[in-house]
This record gives structure tokens, sequence and C-alpha cells, in this order.
């Protein structure tokens, strides 16, 4: 059976953000929102070092939904719009059922990978931007990173490996073991986060 993961090479990452723009543009997301997000693994601030000169350390963690095996999202929400596509593994958001309780946020262990629509849609831009084939954003509905599945659906891959700079980002059918991502984690250590929380997340750092 597929199931599309992602592996993320932390020693490529340096911290340039250009991910969450491609995917903010590429899905139209509307101000505020974002389903991409790089923290600082260093100092309070972003992009701040941690520790005293000449002992400083600093290091950049993606962060987007993290496609679990187990999603505890999917089993929070009442009415079925949070749930795991059979083909493929990847979770998905159905606007159209969204009633905006936010269960599944509150469920979700990884904080700030799923966003709420407080109102209306605004965009800094009076034209629609990205993708002709993505699925219109609503009000009082949760969205998030769905790797793109508008792009896999022809044969791409998620946007947000489109203009990485340090070629950080790997995807495909982690149940291939020739797979892009399969080859990507061979011979490598890697974590997921929170793996103490049961979820078996479906994206890889590699260190």
């Amino acid at each position: 059976m597929m199931r599309y993961a992602m592996a993320i090479d932390l020693k490529r990452c340096v911290g340039c953000h250009t991910c969450s723009v491609a995917c903010k543009m590429a899905n139209n997301l509307p101000n505020e929102i974002w389903w991409n997000r790089i923290l600082t693994v260093g100092g309070e601030a972003m992009d701040t070092a941690a520790g005293t000169f000449p002992n400083n350390t600093l290091e950049y963690l993606p962060v987007n939904c993290q496609h679990c095996a187990n999603p505890a999202c999917v089993k929070a929400c009442p009415v079925g719009a949070t749930y795991q596509r059979e083909e493929d593994g990847v979770v998905i958001q159905d606007y159209d059922q969204c009633i905006g309780c936010r269960y599944c946020m509150v469920a979700c262990p990884y904080s700030g990978v799923r966003q709420f629509n407080w109102k209306k849609p605004e965009y800094h831009v009076d034209f629609a931007v990205g993708d002709a084939n993505i699925t219109p954003h609503q009000y009082n509905t949760v969205s998030k990173c769905t790797f793109c599945v508008h792009r896999l659906a022809e044969g791409k891959k998620p946007a947000c490996m489109e203009l990485c700079i340090g070629r950080a980002r790997y995807f495909g059918d982690i149940d291939d073991p020739e797979s892009e991502v399969s080859k990507a984690i061979q011979g490598r250590t890697y974590f997921h986060l929170l793996e103490e929380k049961g979820t078996r997340p479906h994206v890889y750092y590699l260190t």
C-alpha cells in the first residue's frame, strides 16, 4: 500500500523560509495563514543563536502537518471533516464538512500545524495566486498542509520542495524502497517529532 512521506535533512536546511513562501503562494493561503513554518532551534527569537560565543548553536526545524499514520486529529473530528486517504495515507481537511469546532487543533500534538480561518479569507493582493486547482479557502474552517494533493494528482511534488535552495526535502512512497524518500533515509539517523505520542508521523527529520 502506498504511503506518502517526507524526509527533511536538517544539515541542509539553512532557514531561508523559501519553502514556507512557496507553500503559501502555491496554495493561495490567506493573510496570516502559514502551513509550513521554519522554527529556530537556538535563542529565544527567530534566527538567534543559543549559548555564549564562541560556543553558540543554531539550527532550524521545518514544521508542517506530519500526516501521521495514527492521526489524533481524525479521531477527534466529530463530523469526519478530517480524514485519512486510504490510497496514500495523506491526512485531508474537508472545508465543506468542517464546522469550526477546532477539536482537531486541540487533539493535534504538533502546535501550529493546523490553522483556523477566523474571518473571511483576506489577501494582500486582489487576485488569486498559485495553482488553479486548489480548494478555495473558507471562513470558520480549519486548514493545514495537504502535501499538495492537487499537485500529486498531476504527478508533481509538493510546492515546498520546488525552490528549496539546500535541496533539503525528499518525498515519495515510504513503502517503496526505490522511492526518493526511502533512499534518503537509508543509512541516516533520523527522528520523528513527539514519537511518544503514538501518532506515527510520516515526516522524517534527518540528522
